[in-house]
């Protein structure tokens, strides 16, 4: 049963916050999960079809989700609260805490981030951002996670993702996990399907743009289960 509330992704302990008072019970939430883990340097085909570091293939990807988040805000009924999570040490953080969606102070994250350098404590900051959609209130929530490694520290995901979840079923709240596994065996994840997050797989540039746009359009803004 627990697998179904969990059903679909990719993501700070030290800001899980309270729920925002200013929310709506017919928000979406999402917190996006980017690994900024070292392995991020290594390269990968863009669109062009030429070799770039990942983090700047990813940090394309991120502008063209934001892009498409501004869309569905300014074309739908519903507001959007996002937040953004990274890899810190052993957990993970909010280099943009969860609120009312605020496209620039995404955008200034993105244009600063060139250097990825920590591990992969990928089960420790899912468990961070799904926390904090926990804590926040909305009618809908879901994390997206973009990861190009296996767990390297603290908890597997598949662990962190069931017990994130139980927390949530507790809390009255239904909470979604996406992954994205970009330019590594998406077998390596085979514990989370298990536990209903949707896993996809990207291995380039034009992939990772296509996978990011269907989990956007039909898992999280428009919930097509």
């Amino acid at each position: 049963m627990h697998s179904i509330v969990r059903l679909v992704v990719l993501l700070g302990a030290l800001v899980v916050g309270s729920p925002l008072s200013h929310a709506a019970e017919d928000d979406v939430a999402i917190a996006i999960l980017y690994d900024t883990s070292g392995s991020m340097l290594q390269p990968v085909k863009d669109s062009t079809g030429k070799s770039a570091p990942k983090y700047q293939i990813a940090n394309r990807a991120l502008e063209s989700i934001v892009a498409r988040l501004e869309k569905f805000a300014t074309g739908s009924g519903k507001k959007l609260q996002v937040g953004l999570f990274t890899f810190s040490g052993k957990t993970g953080k909010a280099v943009v805490p969860i609120g009312p969606f605020e496209p620039k102070k995404l955008r200034d994250w993105i244009s600063g981030f060139s250097k990825p350098d920590s591990g992969t404590p990928l089960g420790n900051a899912t468990a961070v951002a799904g926390r904090a959609l926990i804590a926040t209130k909305a009618e809908a929530r879901h994390v997206l996670v973009i990861t190009d490694g296996e767990n390297t520290i603290g908890e597997p995901p598949e662990k962190a993702i069931a017990t994130v979840s139980d927390e949530a079923i507790k809390a009255g709240h239904s909470l979604y996990f996406h992954f994205v596994a970009f330019d590594v065996n998406a077998a390596v994840f085979a514990g989370i399907k298990k536990e209903g997050a949707t896993l996809l797989s990207a291995a380039d540039e034009k992939q990772l743009n296509e996978q990011l746009k269907f989990l956007l359009e039909e898992k999280i803004l428009l919930e097509k289960q």
